[in-house]
Order: C-alpha cells, then sequence, then structure tokens
C-alpha cells in the first residue's frame, strides 16, 4: 500500500471497497496488527498502535473476522465463543463466560447450537459463530473482511440485518465487501482502493458515481 490515509469516526459504518489485489485484506492486516507498515502511523482511540502485536490490539478494542472463515474447528461454538471472552477487553472466566456466550450465540442466530463442533456448521453459522467469537472480546472498533461471500442472497439478507443490528447497538465498523449493493446500503461513508492507493472517498451515493471507480472498480465508463 501505498499513502493510504483514512479515519473512522465512533459509531460509523465505513466501507472499503476495490477490486481483487487492491489492498483491502492488506490495510485490515496493517490496522489489526498481522502487518507491521513500513512507514507511517496507525492510531486506535488517540493512541499509537503501530507494532503492536494483534493480541496487544485486541485487547484494546479492535476485533476482526477474516475473508475465509477461522473457527477452531474441533471445538463447540461455546469453546469458541469463551476463546474470545478470555482474551479481549473484558475478560470473563467460569460460570459468567458461558452465560455471556450463550447470549452472544443467541445474538448471532445460533441459539440451540452451542455444543455444536464447529466443523459441523455451515458456512453462513460459521460466519456467525466467528462474529460471536469477535464480539466477544467486546470490541470498539470490529473489521468485518468479506463477511458475505459465499452466502446465498437469503442469507446475505441475514448478514445485512446482523451488521446493521450490531451498528444500532453502538458498535464502530470498519467493512470490507465485494456485494457492491449491500455495501452501499450499510456504510455511511466509503473508501475506494486500487492497486494500493486511495482513489476515492465520500457517501455511497457519490461514490457510486465516480468516474474513476466505476472505470476501476467496474470496468466500464461513466454514462454521458
Amino acid at each position: 500500500m501505498r499513502g493510504v490515509s483514512l479515519e473512522v469516526a465512533a459509531g460509523e459504518v465505513l466501507g472499503v471497497m476495490g477490486p481483487n489485489g487492491s489492498g483491502k485484506t492488506t490495510l485490515f492486516n496493517l490496522v489489526s496488527g498481522a502487518l507491521v507498515p513500513d512507514k507511517g502511523e496507525i492510531r486506535f482511540l488517540g493512541e499509537p498502535t503501530t507494532g503492536l502485536p494483534p493480541h496487544r490490539i485486541c485487547r484494546l478494542g479492535l476485533a476482526r473476522t477474516f475473508q475465509l472463515v477461522r473457527p477452531f474447528l474441533g471445538l463447540t461454538a461455546l469453546e469458541n465463543v469463551l476463546v474470545g471472552l478470555g482474551y479481549g477487553c473484558q475478560r470473563l472466566t467460569g460460570s459468567a463466560a458461558r452465560d455471556k456466550a450463550e447470549q452472544l450465540l443467541a445474538a448471532v442466530g445460533l441459539d440451540g447450537r452451542s455444543s455444536r463442533l464447529a466443523h459441523t456448521l455451515t458456512v453462513m453459522d460459521r460466519k456467525r459463530l466467528e462474529l460471536a467469537r469477535a464480539l466477544g472480546t467486546s470490541p470498539k472498533l470490529l473489521l468485518l473482511d468479506e463477511f458475505m461471500a459465499g452466502l446465498t442472497p437469503a442469507e446475505t439478507e441475514q448478514a445485512i440485518n446482523l451488521i446493521r443490528s450490531m451498528h444500532d447497538q453502538g458498535l464502530t465498523v470498519i467493512l470490507v465487501e465485494h456485494i457492491v449493493w449491500a455495501l452501499l446500503d450499510l456504510s455511511n461513508r466509503i473508501v475506494v482502493l486500487s492497486a494500493g492507493e486511495k482513489i476515492a472517498e465520500g457517501p455511497p451515493a457519490a461514490v457510486a458515481k465516480d468516474p474513476r471507480v466505476i472505470e476501476v472498480y467496474l470496468g466500464g465508463s461513466a454514462p454521458a
């Protein structure tokens, strides 16, 4: 990435879009601590986090999901969420952790499936589980990396409702998504990346009409 600068306000849903290879997941890896930038600075809640390991950044209140879901396949749904509860901002143990894990599973639509092993769940349910585990860390900022990838239209609608529900409860979200209509619908503001550079930023309606975005992302030209 080259000279990308952006910020997200508390309570905002910031959408990040761009073609494959544009740097979207790299951006998430930098913000979450999986990668260290060669130059520049990353700040979270006003404090520098550049170079901090992912677990330290997580404990500050930043959580993420992955483009390819990464549950602990040999653990139950409940045990997966307990991992998040044990390593986040407000670490819980014992019965308090189990009660909270059950609440989170119910909140994402997995009530009644707490004893299911993660590898037996559907794609949509694994995404729900990864979301519940991320929420278990008590994040202030949640990074969602292509949360809707691979879902059916009905499951996509369910995913949109889940994200909207989290936002309504005050959670700040940065959302990377290839389903453009869903990104436009959910986001307060959109940043567009291409080849590691920011080429557009603004309200969804304005970004959707930007000639460079249409050319680079959609592969066409702007209507006359």
